[in-house]
């Protein structure tokens, strides 16, 4: 009995969270978790899913916050333009790596109804002008793909 849960227990504690906890507990996301915060998404981000959730990088944030003349009180503020800005970031599918790399050439929807544009150039991936620089971040309800660039979504930019 003693042997079965403390495996349990492990399996318990193996298990991903979220897309949201698994963001928060990487610790390298600080900006795109205060935005999920921001605009109120944290509870759509911890439902069930399936999302993925393309992960602007904390350099990609400082670099479209100056593109964007705002400072990230600016835009963690301005929940409307952060709401369109977060919800172009996320597919209402889990898509590993492994998908993506098959959309090459094509539009896919957005959960904020806009589309993003796929590309494949030998290993590298594009989403629009960003650069997926991780992939396949498990989570519960989807998968984190990291990339080098925050996507503006047409009304944005």
């Amino acid at each position: 009995m003693g042997e079965s849960e403390a495996a349990d227990d492990m399996a318990e504690s193996e298990a991903p969270g979220t897309v949201v906890e698994v963001a928060v507990a990487s610790g390298s996301f600080p900006t795109l978790v205060a935005a999920v915060q921001a605009a109120g998404l944290v509870d759509v981000l911890n439902g069930e899913g399936p999302f993925t959730v393309f992960a602007p990088t904390e350099d990609a944030f400082a670099a479209a916050l100056g593109a964007l003349g705002m400072s990230a009180e600016d835009l963690l503020g301005d929940t409307e333009l952060l709401t369109a800005v977060l919800t172009y970031h996320v597919l209402p599918v889990a898509a590993p790596a492994e998908v993506v790399v098959t959309l090459d050439g094509q539009s896919v929807a957005t959960v904020g109804g806009a589309e993003v544009d796929i590309a494949v150039d030998g290993g590298t991936v594009m989403v629009n002008d960003a650069t997926v620089v991780a992939a396949d971040i498990e989570a519960s309800n989807g998968i984190i793909h990291v990339i080098d660039t925050v996507l503006l979504p047409p009304a944005a930019g």
